[in-house]
């Protein structure tokens, strides 16, 4: 039940201020919250978009994999 909250949260988030909702499931440093942070100066609902994608779709360990 909580990751269903949580889940619900980082959604929330992502829809009031999308770099938000994606750091607090990637991280300030990651690949995808720079994406996001960019598509929401160029345009509101695009940045909402792929943030509500990258919450839904993108696992944080997959960041991970591609490192080592």
């Amino acid at each position: 039940m909580a990751g269903c909250c949580c889940r619900f949260l980082e959604i929330l988030c992502a829809i009031l201020l999308p770099p938000v909702g994606v750091c607090f499931r990637h991280g300030c440093c990651s690949l995808e919250f720079w994406i996001c942070v960019v598509l929401t100066i160029l345009g509101y609902i695009p940045g909402i978009i792929y943030a509500v994608y990258v919450i839904l779709c993108v696992s944080p360990a997959a960041d991970y994999f591609l490192l080592v």
